[in-house]
């Protein structure tokens, strides 16, 4: 029986401090991005995700963007090293937390860099972004970890944003979504459908037909809807301040067996 399991990271005290790269700094209310977390986090406990918090890691103001450190693939939690140095203390909370889930570890090493928003699971493929916080040993490693367990690796540029995941996630039926102006080249992907705005491009599979999205896509909601799928709509505003979306808010275990 596969398994619906999240790891989530409640926001530190130094949350505003979070790098930003592709946007202009703004203002962060750590009151009202806390509420929004609380919010996020009750959206996959009320759709069947049984979460597990990861430790603090109080002095890195990214920390709540757990999803950057590690990428899942059936079993098997490789962790990431991240692009940004100060990233780095980020991993060890979230390897013990992996670790007493049962998953099977592994990492990447120097000089390799990835950030966990940088690969999309569609299936059996996995896309990997090569951008300003992934760099190639970085892909080779994951690559070389995952091909093994039946993994179909594919490297692909990211330019336009953050991460991989800043410009494109995937629907059930594994069509690849993105909002054209952000997407290195869509052609890259076998099938993808454009969506009218930015964080219409991020969504995460909460299990029959449901899309967990941001509240600041309601013409993608719309989309999707239409589709015949369910969009579950949370506020995350605090965290796009920061460039973050639903996805990087957790890291969802879809593989692990009981």
């Amino acid at each position: 029986m596969t398994s619906k399991e999240a790891l989530i990271r409640r926001p530190g005290p130094r949350l505003a401090e979070g790098l930003t790269t592709h946007i202009q700094r703004r203002p962060v209310d750590p009151d009202r991005a806390l509420a929004q977390w609380e919010e996020y986090v009750g959206a996959l406990r009320a759709h069947g995700w049984r979460t597990t918090e990861v430790a603090p890691a109080d002095d890195c103001p990214d920390a709540v963007f757990v999803e950057d450190t590690m990428v899942v693939f059936r079993n098997v939690a490789l962790l990431a090293r991240p692009g940004a140095e100060s990233r780095r203390p980020e991993v060890a909370a979230a390897e013990e937390a992996a670790a007493a889930l049962g998953c099977s570890l592994g990492r990447i090493r120097a000089p390799g860099t990835l950030d966990g928003g940088d690969v999309l699971k569609v299936g059996d493929t996995v896309y990997v972004g090569r951008g300003g916080r992934t760099n190639a040993e970085g892909a080779r490693q994951l690559r070389a970890a995952f091909e093994p367990l039946g993994a179909r690796v594919t490297a692909v540029p990211v330019e336009k944003v953050l991460h991989l995941k800043s410009a494109v996630t995937a629907l059930p039926d594994g069509t690849v979504i993105g909002h054209p102006p952000l997407v290195d080249d869509p052609a890259l992907f076998p099938r993808f459908r454009a969506v009218p705005e930015e964080a219409g491009a991020h969504v995460v599979l909460l299990g029959g037909g449901r899309l967990l999205m941001s509240a600041s896509a309601p013409r993608s909601a719309e989309l999707f809807a239409g589709l015949g799928y369910e969009p579950v709509v949370v506020d995350i505003a605090e965290f796009e301040k920061l460039e973050g979306c639903v996805t990087c808010l957790s890291v969802r275990l879809r593989e692990l067996y009981a």
